[in-house]
């Protein structure tokens, strides 16, 4: 990969913790608070291997061949895999066992099979339920009442974790997503009246992320302010 595209991911990740940490300082948080995850999907193995050299070390995917390659390409660097796209049924044994997060779990089927695929020599697989915050017929996840009901049966499954909620707000919100943010953040809260142990609201991207913050965020998934515009998918 050329300097000039090394210096380009260098520049925009800069920029992308500066945002973070003016976000955190701004909402009276630390800044160790919120994980910044790098949304490398469609992005090649070169590109993540440079963030990664920058001191990055968490990525989120969404389409599943496409990162199996890249978590084989890469396995000698330590990364922490996420997997944040829908999930079909066929999927589960592979994002089970070669992912470290899920963040899109939105039925008891793919939790289940999640559970019963993760390897025994691999520790559980931390996972968040997807809540379809805005009620969106083209998005996937629960709507925030049948997230305690899903978190229940996830909660006695021996091998997941369930850390807490993620959401995508619609697009076009006039308040860049806050009341939606909000929104998950309180059914969080609720749920965490019965599971304590609950820690998790991935939320915001780049164009949201310091509202994200603001409202209660703890892991951002952030693509394009990072890696630029993404090429069309073949």
């Amino acid at each position: 990969m050329g300097h000039s595209i090394t210096a380009t991911l260098a520049g925009r990740y800069q920029r992308v913790r500066e945002q973070l940490e003016a976000a955190c300082l701004e909402a009276g948080r630390p800044a160790h608070d919120v994980s910044l995850i790098a949304v490398s999907k469609t992005r090649p193995a070169d590109e993540v291997a440079a963030l990664a050299d920058l001191g990055q070390r968490d990525f989120a995917e969404n389409y599943l061949q496409e990162a199996l390659d890249k978590i084989r390409i890469l396995a000698e660097r330590d990364l922490i895999w996420h997997f944040i796209g829908p999930i079909q049924t066929n999927k589960t044994r592979d994002i089970a066992a070669n992912f470290d997060w899920v963040h899109s779990v939105d039925r008891d089927k793919v939790a289940r099979r999640l559970n019963d695929q993760r390897p025994p020599e691999l520790s559980p697989l931390n996972v968040c339920i997807q809540v379809n915050i805005d009620n969106e017929d083209s998005k996937s996840g629960v709507s925030p009442g049948q997230v305690a009901a899903l978190a229940e049966l996830i909660a006695g499954l021996p091998r997941l974790r369930l850390r807490g909620l993620m959401a995508i707000p619609r697009a076009d919100a006039e308040d860049c997503g806050r009341g939606a943010f909000r929104q998950l953040a309180m059914t969080l809260s609720s749920v965490s009246n019965t599971m304590p142990g609950l820690d998790t609201l991935s939320m915001g991207m780049s164009d949201d992320f310091t509202v994200a913050i603001a409202e209660g965020a703890t892991h951002i998934r952030i693509g394009t302010a990072l890696f630029g515009p993404r090429p069309a998918r073949p």
